[in-house]
């Protein structure tokens, strides 16, 4: 399992680094920001570490318009689709556990069109 998950943080570095200046967020801004958040939402620990919360807040500053929202709810909802370790409840708590309003659900089930 840690083999997988090593994988997917690897992937979704080199993804980070694809982004072009001055486009819309991406899947791999929004990932690099909540990679910390990992163990906290497949359940290991009752809070979120101050990396996770800190990527949180970082992704609640780079979403700033409805359509960088909308893109980074989808990143978040394809995220947590392919982790299947994944706790519904912790992903859904986590901006409330890291005091950030981000205006964003983190779930594998939330319609981004909103």
């Amino acid at each position: 399992m840690k083999g997988a998950v090593m994988s997917v943080l690897v992937v979704l570095a080199m993804v980070q680094f694809m982004a072009k200046p001055g486009e819309a967020i991406t899947c791999g801004e929004v990932n690099s920001y909540l990679v910390a958040c990992l163990p906290y939402l497949s359940g290991q620990g009752a809070t979120p570490p101050a990396p996770c919360c800190a990527g949180v807040s970082k992704l609640k500053d780079s979403a700033a318009t409805t359509a960088d929202r909308q893109a980074a709810c989808n990143c978040v909802k394809a995220a947590a689709a392919s982790l299947p370790n994944i706790k519904d409840d912790a992903a859904s708590s986590l901006p409330a556990k890291c005091n950030v309003q981000i205006g964003i659900p983190i779930s594998r089930n939330v319609n981004c069109n909103k």
